[in-house]
């Protein structure tokens, strides 16, 4: 079960939100910390499948990276047998609880997983640059658009990998800047944060103080 909220803390609660450059050459970091996050392994050609479907509110995806939507739940595809559920805070145990009862008595397990890693999203028109400074993967938006996800690494570090839909998950009103989830291990989130903060470095204006950093209080 997903600790008391007065009792949790980020990995990375000190770092606040990085902005590096303007306009076109813009890039911001920021963590998303204590997002629901419920592993699912079932078999998908199982009736539970199709249970657990409409508990979710969209089928489960079957091709390879794919990201299915309804409301605020994401369902990431990581396996052929595996899934992740990602909704808001505060959605572990209701979700946890429905989704076991809609496994019923076949094959699988649900998993509260929500402590396992925390988010940071990478975001602005020099995101994909960024990233692509320690990720193999193909990033272009022809083979990585937005609803995709890959389990890759990013500076040697482990991390699922995720382009949001502009404008909706990341908090990006103007709805026209790459953003890019990170899903990382808490154990290597400072790592990772740093690396990203290290790799945005070319970007800084030279004219301005285009790092700053604001208290999550």
């Amino acid at each position: 079960m997903t600790a008391d909220p007065d009792l949790r803390r980020s990995p990375l609660a000190h770092l606040g939100e990085i902005v590096a450059g303007e306009g076109g050459r813009q890039v911001t970091l920021r963590e998303v910390p204590f997002l629901t996050q419920i592993n699912l392994r079932l078999d998908p050609d199982g009736q539970a499948a199709a249970r657990v479907g409409r508990v979710l509110g969209t089928p489960l995806p079957t091709v390879p990276g794919a990201v299915a939507t309804a409301g605020v739940v994401r369902v990431l595809w990581l396996g052929p047998d595996e899934w992740l559920v990602v909704a808001p805070d505060g959605q572990a145990y209701p979700a946890q609880r429905a989704l076991h009862d809609a496994l019923g008595d076949e094959p699988g397990s649900v998993v509260d997983v929500s402590a396992n890693r925390t988010a940071l999203d990478l975001s602005g028109p020099a995101a994909r640059e960024v990233l692509e400074k320690g990720c193999s993967i193909d990033l272009h938006p022809r083979a990585f658009a937005p609803g995709r996800c890959a389990q890759t690494t990013v500076s040697k570090v482990n991390v699922v990998l995720w382009r949001l839909d502009a404008g909706v998950e990341a908090g990006d009103e103007a709805g026209s800047d790459a953003c890019y989830r990170l899903l990382v291990r808490p154990s290597f989130a400072q790592y990772l944060a740093d690396w990203l903060t290290d790799a945005m470095e070319e970007y800084r204006h030279p004219a301005l103080d285009s790092v700053l950093r604001l208290s999550h209080g």
